[in-house]
């Protein structure tokens, strides 16, 4: 008898595993998003450690080995200003990582923190910033930052981030307002308004941990988002300017028949590596997605 007592007393005392736990180890099953770590990870240390990486300055031009092949000096050739293609390939995942990140990381915190307010309060709070964001989604996302590029004529890496991170948060506004709105009619959000909790110990002990899934979710998709986006505005023109080294600059080469028919090297690279990296968030995301749902097997 004192045996079984005993058991039942250490099986009452073990704890049972944390929810960050049991999303963990889902993730872990999930053979895509483990892949995309490591593609991710190869990525952000290209990035770190392009100047010992690259081979050359990625905006050194020579004049006299333009749009040249790929040779033992220029290993993926050069473009048509002569700069090394390879060199700017790895210098590009450097400029298009942190313009992802950041773009997502001021997204997150504009579009983040107005959906948080109006999921909380509600009331008129909630539709004054729901009219603000309504205003925001009927201008078409496009024409918005290139009005606003074509404004400042000339765009830097800071000022990119802030014209996608002001013109972006709109979506993520509805989904933390929809999640906040949610949790407010659980019944231990009114056990906890009945008692007297003050807001910011609500949102602190149960709204921002109930809401982390969806927020870490939007934010890995963001951050293909803005990669993509980055990409294609460079790639008509509106994005950063050149000499800057980015993948979506790289892209620009494309847009001659003769770069495409003649010197493959100099788009397909950073076309892949647009690729490969928004497929390995996409990855990252849906495995986050899984492992935070809680009726996830």
């Amino acid at each position: 008898m004192v045996v079984v007592v005993n058991k039942e007393k250490e099986l009452q005392t073990e704890k049972s595993p944390s929810p960050l736990k049991l999303a963990m180890r889902r993730f872990l099953k999930n053979k895509l998003a483990v892949l995309g770590v490591f593609i991710l990870v190869f990525m952000v240390l290209v990035a770190v450690f392009a100047d010992v990486i690259a081979t050359h300055d990625p905006t050194a031009s020579n004049l006299l080995k333009v749009e040249a092949k790929a040779d033992s000096e220029n290993i993926l050739g050069t473009d048509g200003s002569g700069r090394d293609n390879f060199s700017r390939l790895i210098h590009g995942s450097r400029v298009s990582l942190t313009i992802g990140f950041f773009a997502m990381f001021f997204t997150l915190v504009i579009g983040g923190t107005l959906g948080s307010i109006a999921g909380f309060y509600g009331g008129k709070v909630d539709g004054l910033i729901m009219r603000a964001t309504d205003l925001m989604l009927i201008f078409p996302f496009l024409l918005i930052v290139l009005t606003i590029v074509a404004i400042l004529d000339r765009t830097s890496i800071g000022i990119f981030i802030t014209v996608i991170a002001i013109t972006s948060w709109p979506n993520i506004c509805r989904i933390l307002r929809a999640t906040f709105l949610s949790i407010r009619e659980k019944e231990y959000i009114l056990s906890a308004r009945s008692i007297g909790a003050s807001d910011f110990r609500m949102i602190r002990k149960h709204f921002l941990p109930n809401a982390v899934g969806p927020i870490i979710v939007n934010a890995t998709i963001m951050m293909a988002t803005m990669i993509i986006i980055e990409s294609g505005l460079s790639f008509i023109g509106f994005g950063i300017p050149q000499p800057t080294p980015t993948w979506g600059n790289m892209l620009t080469e494309a847009r001659s028949i003769r770069v495409l028919n003649n010197n493959p090297e100099a788009w397909i690279p950073p076309g892949l590596a647009v690729l490969f990296t928004v497929l390995a968030i996409n990855f990252i995301g849906d495995g986050l997605r899984d492992a935070f749902d809680t009726k996830s097997r």
